[in-house]
Parts: structure tokens; C-alpha cells; sequence
């Protein structure tokens, strides 16, 4: 599961979850396989052997339920899956050997399927595929050997086909969901060591950059505090990853100058964002965030970014503030960060007051859209 590597380990509660659906689905095709045969036993010329077929199909189905139920290491083994493959395509090729005449139903029903499906989910939507076609060849043998017209060509293949479809959409559904479920794991992990860093280290850690005295000490401890912080966003940044590009620019002004740098991300949406656009507001943050240690004669400053049909990104620091209405065109800000913006379509928007800090709001499209 996770192919047979992750078979080698202790199955999750989510694959014993889906091994007992299995199980369900089993007792059940069973059942009316047997419903089948007892509706259909005028047109049986093997009785004996269909009825020892279904009850080797029985025993097994029986032996599935109980050993979920159970949470038996045998369920979810290899040597399993190739025996329910067995007898699944035994029941398939039996249909061409217990009937004389045609009938409405083939012989073992959809049990044959669960078969398929417990393959695709251990091996993958390879596994499942080839599953199938065990299956879809093992009908084509039944049609073989029938004393009578059974099925065309046609719908041989339309068998194969359908078989194989259900072994890689189970395949492929289960590697999603193990997928989903990995991800959400380290989430739940992830938050939780940050809870803990935050309520514990990393609040030590600012008491020491506040109340040393001894400058290489703070720095250190300025240094390890942005280390976890980093560590818990998960990785660095890559060319479409936004959040992670301002967290960087905000770790390296905040390294080089102290400045105390905090990156909200409200809403990323996991939206694919162009390389160009990221590199535009991601650096006219950092001017912006250069303009509130060098100029503003800020303690802190907050970076907010909301990313949905467009991004929004605001930079709002406790500074000194200034009057907006007098910087002049062409200079500044309106150089370094009106420039980049326009390049990609952005705008800016500065919002500055004296005594009432300073606040720097962006907003771009997710791809350039140059005038």
C-alpha cells in the first residue's frame, strides 16, 4: 500500500477503513452470486463444482470480513491479494464450464470485482490495471470454452476494459487519499510544534532580544528565533511560491537590521501564481520593508498577504509615519515599488500619516498583465 514498500509497514487506520469497505462489498457480491446461481440452476450442468466454487468464494469472503474486523496482518498481504485474484478468475472462466446454455448472468456475479479492487488498492493503478486484464482473459477463456454462443467480441473487451478501469481508479483514488492523508498528518504535526515553539521558545527567545543587554547574545537569539520560524513555514521558497519569497525578504531585513518581522498569510488557496508576479511583490515588500527600518524608525512591521483571483498584499509598520502627499514622483517609493508593481499590472497604494506609522498596500494579478 504506497505499493509493496508501504505494505512492509503497519497498515493505517485509513487502509484497514477501505479493507473493511472491501469486506462489505464482498459479503455482499457474494450473496447475490449465490442468489444468481439458485435463480439460474435450471441451466447448470456442473452443480457439484458451481457449488463448490461458491463455496470456496464463500469461505474466503468470510475469512476477509472477520480478519478487517479484526485488523489481521493477513488482510492486507500480497499472498492474499494473488489468492482472491485466483479465485476470482476461477469463477470467470467456470461460467463457460458449469452452464450448458446461455443464461442472464455470469457465474460468481461482481464478486470477481472486489478482487480487482483490493488489488488496485495494495499495488496501485498499475496493479489494478493488470488485475483486470486478468480478469478480462479470463473471461475470454470461459467464452472459450462454453458449449454454447456466450458473449461477442465486443463485449469481451468491453469487460477487459471495464475490470482494468475499476483496478486504476481504485488504484489512483487510494494513492490520493494517502497522499491527502500524509499531508494532512504533517499538517496536524507541523501546528502543533508550532503551538508549542510559540507558547514556549520562540516567546524566550524575543524576551531575549529585548531585555539583553549583551548584543551578541540577542543576535543569537534573533538568529535561532528566525531558524524556527523558517522551519515551520515548511520548506524554502520556490519561483511560484509567494508566501514563503516574502518570508525571506522579511527574515533578511529583520536579520540585518532587527526590525521584528511578522508574515500573516489569510488565504493562499494554493493558487499557481506566475514566477514574474512573485518576484515583483515580493520585492516591492522588501523596499517597503527596507523604507520602514531605514526611514521610519519602526520596531515592527507586518506583512499581510490574502491570495484569491488576485493577490493582496499589505505592509503596515508602527513607525514614525510621513505625508504621503509629499513624496515626490518618480523618487522613492514611487520609484522602487510603483515601478515594480506597474511592470506586472499591480497598483500601490500609500497609506502614511506622522506619528501614526506607515502602510503599504499591493495588489497584482497572478499573472503579468502589462499595459
Amino acid at each position: 500500500m504506497g505499493r509493496l514498500g508501504r505494505m512492509a509497514g503497519e497498515p493505517t487506520d485509513l487502509e484497514w477503513g477501505v479493507s473493511r469497505g472491501i469486506s462489505g462489498f464482498r459479503v455482499l457480491a457474494w450473496g447475490w452470486a449465490v442468489a444468481v446461481a439458485v435463480v439460474t440452476r435450471v441451466d447448470l450442468s456442473r452443480t457439484d463444482a458451481a457449488i463448490a466454487l461458491l463455496a470456496v468464494a464463500g469461505t474466503f469472503t468470510a475469512l476477509m470480513a472477520s480478519g478487517s474486523a479484526a485488523r489481521h496482518r493477513m488482510v492486507l498481504s500480497p499472498g492474499t491479494a494473488v489468492l482472491e485474484v485466483g479465485i476470482a478468475a476461477s469463477l470467470i472462466v467456470a461460467d463457460g464450464w458449469v452452464y450448458d446454455q446461455s443464461h442472464g448472468q455470469t457465474f460468481g456475479s461482481a464478486w470477481p470485482v472486489a478482487s480487482v479492487l483490493a488489488v488496485g488498492v495494495m499495488f496501485g493503478p498499475a496493479g489494478g490495471a493488470a488485475a483486470g486484464l486478468v480478469m478480462g482473459l479470463s473471461r475470454v477463456t470461459g467464452n472459450a470454452i462454453a458449449p454454447f454462443d456466450e458473449a461477442s467480441n465486443l463485449a469481451l473487451t468491453s469487460s477487459t476494459v471495464l475490470y482494468s478501469l475499476a483496478g486504476v481508479a481504485a488504484g489512483a483514488v487510494m494513492d490520493r487519499v494517502r497522499q491527502a492523508e500524509t499531508t494532512m498528518a504533517r499538517a496536524r504535526a507541523r501546528e502543533e510544534v508550532a503551538r508549542t515553539l510559540h507558547d514556549g521558545v520562540l516567546q524566550t527567545l524575543a524576551v531575549v532580544q529585548r531585555r539583553s543587554e549583551d548584543r551578541e547574545l540577542a543576535a543569537l537569539a534573533r538568529d535561532q528565533e528566525l531558524e524556527l520560524r523558517a522551519f515551520l513555514a515548511d520548506g524554502g521558497p520556490s519561483e511560484t511560491d509567494l508566501p514563503a519569497a516574502l518570508r525571506k525578504a522579511a527574515a533578511h531585513v529583520e536579520r540585518r537590521d532587527g526590525l521584528r518581522c511578522e508574515v500573516l498569510v489569510i488565504d493562499h488557496d494554493e493558487r499557481e501564481i506566475d514566477p514574474a508576479v512573485v518576484g515583483a511583490v515580493s520585492g516591492a515588500a522588501k523596499e517597503a520593508l527596507n523604507n520602514s527600518a531605514k526611514h521610519a524608525s519602526a520596531s515592527r512591521v507586518t506583512v499581510l498577504l490574502d491570495v484569491g483571483d488576485e493577490i493582496f498584499c499589505s505592509i503596515k509598520d508602527d513607525g514614525v509615519g510621513f505625508d504621503a502627499s509629499a513624496v515626490e514622483p518618480g523618487r522613492g517609493l514611487s520609484e522602487s515599488i510603483r515601478a515594480r508593481m506597474a511592470e506586472v499590472g499591480g497598483s500601490v497604494v500609500i497609506d502614511g500619516r506622522p506619528g501614526a506609522g506607515a502602510e503599504v498596500r499591493l495588489t497584482a494579478p497572478l499573472k503579468p498583465n502589462r499595459p
